[in-house]
């Protein structure tokens, strides 16, 4: 049997259409976009276009995209870019129990240079209440970064409630939206965010490339010194070639159509799931707000990474993680409350646009006959 890669949410396959895109920059249009002879021409114009599509793709404007080397840069330049800016009135961040790493780890660093941090909680589908959002803000608070959808559980955050809350007060609002860009609808207009994260190896891009957007008019201090590229925001040469396959995988994104077929296949392994195991298979993560692609479910009374074990040509995550021998209960799973005898059997499948329906239907008799 092939193997079945169901780990979408950790990484995509670079798309064949943007590998082409590529392919001339690494043979060709070599030069440093920033030297002003033939050589850099051809880089700066790609460079250009492709800031124009990543744009384009969260209705922003080109000067407002600023290439990074992921989506952990992009998220630390909007955390410690904020916390650092001159004549910043507080030092107060707001965030939630459930964000990624990459948001978690810049909050605790800024803790050392005197930041106060406080977690909101989410309910038991990992939704943050934007009352608690509204709560937590005092007179210091400077950011407030709230995920658009979860990595682990795919729920989805209400983002433009927490923008007008943040709107309202005066902070400046980031969201981390590696998971949903490409997935679901990410205007920055609708969302009402002032700076949104972007990593490309979620969006069929390869790795080593994303961006964040900094809506005009926002001061960052730059986490990267030196010769002022990207508008003095990000020190360093720009690598045309990462970022045309930044542009193009953005230019196939603006299609959310191909997420119908994803979700569908989504809802077919659930319900299959569901048939074979009945109250023994439970739904992790919100049931309606929940990213078209993904399903966390936990096989009750069981451990995920022994059913993955048995699974060697499956490819998927679990939703615990083990430290010297022990297995432990995922912080996202523990934050939504989720009983340890339920979380602990958790595993995430995540699909993507070249999940087939016969690799559902494999890996849900695999499951089947384990039980």
């Amino acid at each position: 049997m092939p193997p079945i890669y169901l780990d979408y949410n950790a990484s995509t396959p670079i798309d064949p259409a943007v590998a082409a895109a590529m392919q001339p920059f690494l043979k060709e249009a070599f030069g440093n976009p920033s030297s002003g002879h033939w050589a850099s021409a051809p880089a700066k114009a790609a460079l250009e276009r492709a800031r124009g599509q990543v744009a384009a793709l969260i209705g922003a404007a080109p000067d407002e995209i600023v290439f990074t080397s992921g989506g952990s840069e992009a998220n630390n330049l909007a955390i410690k870019g904020t916390f650092f800016t001159p004549n910043r009135h507080g030092a107060h961040i707001i965030t939630s129990a459930i964000e990624h790493p990459a948001v978690l780890a810049p909050c605790r660093f800024l803790e050392r240079f005197g930041a106060s941090v406080t977690h909101v909680p989410v309910d038991r589908t990992g939704r943050v209440d934007p009352d608690d959002v509204r709560r937590a803000i005092t007179p210091q608070t400077v950011l407030i970064s709230i995920m658009h959808a979860n990595n682990e559980v795919g729920t989805i955050q209400p983002i433009r409630e927490i923008g007008e809350i943040a709107r309202e007060h005066g902070i400046r609002f980031h969201t981390d939206a590696a998971q949903s860009v490409g997935k679901i609808s990410t205007k920055i207009n609708e969302l009402g965010v002032d700076l949104l994260s972007i990593a490309g190896h979620k969006l069929y891009a390869p790795k080593g490339v994303g961006a964040l957007y900094v809506r005009g008019g926002v001061e960052l201090e730059p986490l990267i010194h030196g010769a002022g590229h990207e508008l003095g925001r990000r020190a360093g040469t720009e690598s045309a070639l990462l970022a045309v396959g930044l542009g193009a995988a953005s230019a196939l994104a603006q299609d959310l159509a191909p997420m119908e077929h994803v979700r569908n296949l989504r809802d077919r392994f659930w319900q299959a799931l569901q048939n074979h195991f009945g109250d023994r298979v439970v739904l992790n993560g919100h049931a309606t707000h929940r990213l078209p692609n993904t399903l966390n479910v936990s096989f009750v009374g069981k451990i995920g990474a022994d059913i993955l074990g048995q699974l060697s040509d499956v490819a998927a995550s679990i939703g615990s993680a083990c430290h010297s021998g022990r297995i432990e209960l995922s912080p996202v799973l523990a934050a939504m409350g989720v009983p340890e005898k339920i979380g602990m059997g958790a595993i995430r499948f995540s699909l993507g646009r070249m999940t087939t329906r016969d690799e559902i239907d494999q890996v849900v008799e695999r499951l089947a006959a384990l039980k």
